[in-house]
């Protein structure tokens, strides 16, 4: 089966997201990949003698058929990259990852906001998430944020609350609860939300997988709204996340005589939006009209394609910016061929659409 490969490919011992979907370019399918002789290997960039010998040793094979075991009883499932159902928000951030382990529903083309803040919130700043989480959710905005304690806690039953839609991205495996105290919570998500994370089933909460996951939060959302944060906390990793990733970022003002809100009023005096009401968020949702209070955001229809590996390639690399079609050759393992023959393929899709001087932009 398809996830076999596509867990024995990430499981090699040097070959992250980036090199994983270079291998894809190269040779269309994880199988392929694992199969290829060294000499066609090698003209992969980034390939190293260690990798070839990890693929030719077949030890992936283990872990790979041991994964999909686990995953047949855990009641997740993978979602690659190349499926429409895979986020293409992701596609923006330098190392999407080429797969995601998913529990419940997870909807493309959401509208989403994260929500992120300190574990050891006050009751002020628990107060303000539920309270604007709620509000965004009731308006047709999806809640992102990372399931810990405090803040994210209160963001994501903020959601819930009013029957809203919200994303817990996990630093764990799927299959850990953490924090244990959220179990129930877990439970609810599974059933109403979705939880999203890219370790595999069994990994620990170990503290440095969580500014890692953090780039999802931000990557999957179109803002960044931080609540109640030190000055060197992980709500900051998300927020400069978000920047590097062109979102935009929000802060909730804070007592000047809490440390707990030091981390959002500096944000501020560098020039994230401060936030006292949710319209302050709202206004600035990219492609959003502003309604009446009492009435949903317009959702726009959700963008549900299916890419295949090379298609993918391309579409990534626009969705940054548009770019003349011998950059995209340039930037990609793709001849000049596949390249306009893959173009088209998204034009047909409704995925791109051509410029004038033979650029392509991503679709609106």
């Amino acid at each position: 089966m398809d996830e076999f490969f596509w867990i024995g490919l990430k499981a090699v011992p040097g070959i992250g997201n980036v090199l994983f979907r270079r291998l894809l370019e190269r040779f269309d399918t994880p199988e392929a990949a694992l199969s290829a002789s060294p000499s066609s290997l090698s003209g992969v960039k980034g390939i190293t003698a260690a990798i070839i010998d990890g693929i030719r040793s077949g030890a992936w094979r283990t872990f790979a058929g041991e994964e999909c075991r686990r995953l047949e009883a855990s009641a997740a499932r993978l979602v690659l990259f190349t499926s429409g159902d895979y986020p293409k928000a992701l596609f923006q951030i330098p190392d999407p990852p080429p797969f995601i382990y998913v529990k419940g529903l997870l909807i493309p083309g959401e509208v989403a906001v994260a929500v992120v803040g300190s574990r050891r919130a006050t009751s002020y700043g628990l107060m303000t998430t539920a309270k604007l989480s709620g509000e965004l959710a009731s308006r047709g905005v999806c809640i992102v944020s990372g399931l810990a304690r405090g803040v994210d806690t209160a963001a994501h039953k903020g959601a819930l609350q009013v029957g809203g839609k919200t994303i817990g991205v996990l630093g764990c495996g799927i299959d850990k609860i953490y924090p244990p105290e959220n179990r129930t919570l877990f439970e609810e998500m599974t059933r109403k939300g979705c939880l999203i994370s890219e370790y595999p089933l069994g990994t620990l909460p170990l503290a440095e997988n969580f500014p890692r996951r953090n780039r999802i939060i931000s990557g999957l959302s179109c803002g960044v709204l931080v609540i109640e944060a030190a000055e060197n906390s992980g709500s900051l990793i998300t927020a400069q996340y978000a920047l590097e990733h062109g979102r935009d970022v929000f802060a909730v003002p804070g007592n000047i005589s809490f440390a707990t809100s030091r981390g959002c009023n500096r944000l501020i005096k560098q020039g994230a939006k401060l936030v006292d009401c949710v319209e302050d968020i709202l206004e600035e949702l990219p492609g959003r009209e502003r309604l009446s209070n009492d009435a949903p955001l317009f959702q726009a229809p959700p963008r549900s394609f299916a890419l295949s590996p090379k298609e993918a390639a391309i579409y990534e690399l626009l969705v940054r910016s548009p770019l003349h079609i011998d950059d995209i050759i340039s930037q990609t393992e793709l001849t000049a061929g596949e390249v306009s023959s893959m173009l088209l393929h998204l034009e047909l899709k409704g995925a791109v659409t051509p410029l004038p001087g033979t650029h392509y932009a991503v679709a609106g």
